[in-house]
Parts: C-alpha cells; sequence; structure tokens
C-alpha cells in the first residue's frame, strides 16, 4: 500500500491531539506503519519556528510575517517528513495542515484567502491530505476547554493563536465550515462536542474504510 497523509483539523481545544493519538494507537495495533506528527513543527527547524508564533510576547508580529512563518515551518515538515514518510508507504497523521492556514490566517486575519492558499501551495509544493477530519466544536467550548486545561496546568497557559478574541475565533470556525463544504470528497466533518470515545468511533469508522478502499486498489 502507497503511503497515506490523513490530518485533522479543528478550532483550538476541539480535542484533536487526543484524537491522534487513539488512531495512532489502533493502526498501530494492526501492524501498519504510523507517524504523528503536528503543526507548526514537526521537526528540529520547524518547532524552532513554532516557538516564535505562539510566543505571546510576540504581538507586535505583523499578519503577513505570520503567513510566512507557518509556511516556512511548513515547507521543512513536507520536505524533512511527511513525504520521505508517504514514499516509504506510511500513514502520516498530522495534527493541522494548509487547512488551517486559510481558516486562520486567511479568514481569521482577513487577509486574502488566494494568496495564502498560493503561499501553501508553494511550501508544500502541492501535498494535498488524502483525509482530513474536521473536529468541531463551538467557540464557547473551544474557550471553557482551553480555560480548563490552563487551570490544570500553569504551564498550559494560552499560547499568541488562543489567546485572540471569540470574534477572531468565530471566524476561524466558519472558515472551517466553508472549506469542509468545498472539499466534501476529502474532508469528514466529526462532531466535537460529545464524549471523546464517541468522536474516536466517527474517525475511526471511516479511517478503516479508507484503508480498505487503499488496499483493494
Amino acid at each position: 500500500m502507497n503511503g497515506l497523509f490523513i490530518t485533522f483539523e479543528g478550532p483550538d481545544g476541539s480535542g484533536k491531539t487526543t484524537q491522534i493519538a487513539r488512531v495512532a494507537a489502533e493502526l498501530s495495533g494492526l501492524g501498519l506503519p504510523i507517524v504523528a506528527t503536528r503543526e507548526p513543527g514537526g521537526t528540529a527547524i520547524s518547532d524552532k519556528i513554532r516557538s516564535i508564533i505562539l510566543d505571546p510576547e510576540n504581538r507586535e508580529m505583523a499578519d503577513r510575517a505570520e503567513v510566512l512563518l507557518y509556511a516556512a515551518s511548513r515547507a521543512q515538515h513536507v520536505e524533512e517528513k511527511i513525504i520521505p514518510a508517504l514514499k516509504e508507504g506510511k500513514i502520516v497523521l498530522c495534527d493541522r495542515f494548509v487547512d488551517a492556514s486559510i481558516a486562520y490566517q486567511g479568514h481569521g486575519l482577513g487577509l486574502d484567502v488566494h494568496t495564502v492558499a498560493e503561499v501553501n501551495r508553494f511550501a508544500t509544493g502541492g501535498l494535498v491530505p488524502d483525509r482530513t477530519y474536521l473536529i468541531d466544536v463551538p467557540v464557547s467550548v473551544t474557550e471553557a476547554r482551553l480555560r480548563a486545561r490552563a487551570a490544570a496546568d500553569p504551564a498550559l497557559s494560552l499560547d499568541r493563536i488562543e489567546s485572540k478574541g471569540s470574534e477572531y475565533h468565530e471566524r476561524v470556525r466558519s472558515s472551517f465550515h466553508a472549506i469542509a463544504e468545498a472539499n466534501p470528497e476529502r474532508i469528514v466533518p466529526v462532531r466535537g462536542d460529545r464524549s471523546p470515545d464517541e468522536v474516536f468511533d466517527d474517525i475511526i469508522r471511516d479511517c478503516e474504510s479508507l484503508l480498505a478502499e487503499r488496499i483493494k486498489r
């Protein structure tokens, strides 16, 4: 079987990290080669860029600089980690990809979406996920979960993106909805305001179906 590229998207606090870990464990248990990674980050260079992007002290960061930093991190990630894994026939599970830039930097910041898309097309060499799971939660749920997380562990205080206001996050969520509607063949919307088990059941059911289709080819 050729490599498979699966991404997980959604508002902050949607539970992506939890679901990626569960899917990785499930598929690994079936003997499948898995690479779980995240954006921004995923490589040494990309992680250094991530620290700049998310640092709450970098409030003066220009919007265009944010777009380019995300794209730079992604370019290194794709070149160094994602493409080699796919060439080796592995299943890559990635926490965020280009859809996130369209939603967060395009619609969230009010920048030209076409420009953001073109910058990222260059950064990725045109790589598109085989499947994307959009875990959707209302902004009120996002804010409550992030507050609870920070209260439980002060080290997990809000980063520069998470600390933006409700109106920003509403724009981001609306953008994710629009992206999903425009790409029904790739994106599977999943309600994230349910128990982790219910969310996982929906994802793994579709994922197993996707794998079965690939094996038949």
